[in-house]
């Protein structure tokens, strides 16, 4: 089998967090207890809300209330040590913005920033973007890998549509769009949601990943997103000199299609992490989204065929 984990440098990481299903109502008290290690974990995050200055991409995410972040630090400890990830996943990752009264092993989602050095992405031609062209080149790319992914005994996936097709806020330059995945096996399918922030000459990431269910919580938790991010004065888009700074190589199409992190896809496969409560599953997503790999790994040292309750 391939070694999807040789190299992650600036790695856009999108995933989700499900943990025991637990009605929104029941107390704290009645859920599953974490283990002491996990409750330790969680203690020991430093969340903030309000304002949020991400030094790398020269902007401020404006959170108030409703979300709250995690710095760096406190996001890669998550990756590895709560949610059992490899190690180079949480390279690049700049933190992670979670919903107010959630913590990081409730049945939800977690969007986790990454900034990529694009150059200028040009939205000129917003308007006249063919992303059925797009979608079906991701779709073709997806079913031909599944052979492949079968053989190595991996369940197939296959990408279903749009969730919600990309559509650009020329006013915020902000492009959303989400996926809808479906994973043989699975009866829920999964939801790949992405906020894309258009910068002087890069590009702020925030990556989700839920179920099909929560499409209504993370679409608006990725509006959201979508106008709360402000650049610094000299970063912004419309800041963009054209006789001195670089442009990227592709556009709106290319980041929909894998533009920021196609570099690093060719090189280990991996773009999504989906976490549950008894497994990980790995899948990469290469040029197109093409390539899948379904990886389960032992969580909180179950034995195998022991899944726990999800």
């Amino acid at each position: 089998m391939r070694n999807w984990g040789s190299s992650a440098a600036a790695l856009a990481v999108m995933l989700c967090v499900a943990a025991p299903a637990v009605a929104k109502d029941t107390p704290k008290a009645e859920a599953r207890a974490l283990p002491p290690a996990m409750a330790a974990l969680e203690k020991s995050l430093h969340p903030q809300t309000g304002d949020v200055r991400i030094p790398e991409a020269k902007a401020v995410m404006h959170l108030g209330d409703r979300y709250y972040f995690l710095p760096a630090a406190d996001a890669k400890r998550v990756l590895v040590e709560g949610w059992h990830n490899p190690p180079e996943t949480a390279e690049g990752v700049l933190g992670m913005v979670l919903a107010k009264d959630t913590t990081i092993f409730d049945n939800v989602w977690g969007a986790v920033i990454t900034y990529e050095d694009t150059g200028h992405v040009a939205d000129t031609d917003a308007q006249s973007q063919d992303y059925g062209t797009v979608l079906k080149g991701m779709q073709d790319g997806t079913e031909s890998q599944n052979p492949e992914r079968k053989q190595a005994g991996y369940p197939a996936m296959h990408l279903v549509g749009w969730a919600q097709p990309p559509a650009y806020d020329a006013g915020n330059h902000a492009l959303i769009w989400a996926r809808e995945l479906a994973l043989e096996g699975d009866p829920v399918n999964g939801l790949n949601y992405d906020v894309r922030l258009l910068g002087r000459t890069g590009v702020l990431s925030l990556n989700m990943l839920a179920s099909m269910k929560d499409l209504g919580d993370v679409r608006t938790a990725a509006q959201s997103f979508g106008r709360s991010v402000s650049f610094e004065p000299g970063a912004a888009y419309t800041d963009f000199n054209a006789s001195t700074d670089k442009s990227a190589e592709y556009g709106l199409a290319g980041l929909v299609a894998g533009g920021v992190a196609l570099g690093v896809a060719k090189k280990i496969g991996l773009l999504a992490i989906i976490l549950k409560f008894g497994k990980v599953i790995l899948i990469g997503l290469a040029a197109f989204g093409a390539a899948a790999l379904g990886f389960f790994r032992k969580f909180f040292g179950r034995k195998d065929g022991d899944e726990g309750t999800i």
